[in-house]
């Protein structure tokens, strides 16, 4: 870590920053499977599952690089490979293709582990008083729980 001095010292920035990196790798391995899903999907609901994971994945691309960003602005090195992102999601791979339904199903349980993890991170922002981290996490919860609330509605 270099010298840097935005009022939250650095055991808490530490801190927050390893939370921050296990959301960087839940919403990661989300977007890799969600990307997974758009490209594998069949059957009777194809076209609204796949235009639907399109949503979603272009939406987490984007969530990623936010992630990251701030992760560096805490001055510490973001993870970068899958080697990473597998040690520190709570998301495990899938083997296979499911069928929609459980792409829906699979999915469901993604957003859901990401709001846990955001909840995990959003408390040692806040204890820190790191108002930062914690509007980017408060959004990306807010964005898992309703996403997890449409895809609910699916299964």
């Amino acid at each position: 870590m270099s010298n840097i001095n935005i009022g939250i010292n650095e055991q808490d920035r530490e801190v927050i920053a390893e939370g921050l990196k296990c959301l960087l790798a839940d919403s990661y391995t989300l977007y890799l499977q969600t990307h997974n899903f758009h490209w594998n999907v069949t059957g009777p609901q194809f076209r609204e599952l796949h235009l639907m994971f399109e949503e979603h994945y272009t939406e987490l691309s984007s969530a990623v690089d936010d992630i990251a960003e701030r992760i560096r602005t805490l001055d510490v090195a973001a993870p970068g490979t899958y080697k990473e992102f597998a040690k520190l999601s709570s998301i495990k791979e899938v083997d296979g293709v499911p069928s929609g339904i459980e792409m829906v199903n699979i999915l469901l349980n993604g957003h859901e582990a990401v709001v846990k993890t955001c909840r995990k991170v959003l408390a040692s922002a806040q204890q820190a008083d790191d108002e930062s981290s914690a509007a980017l996490v408060s959004d990306r919860m807010r964005i898992h729980e309703k996403t997890a609330w449409m895809l609910r509605a699916l299964s």
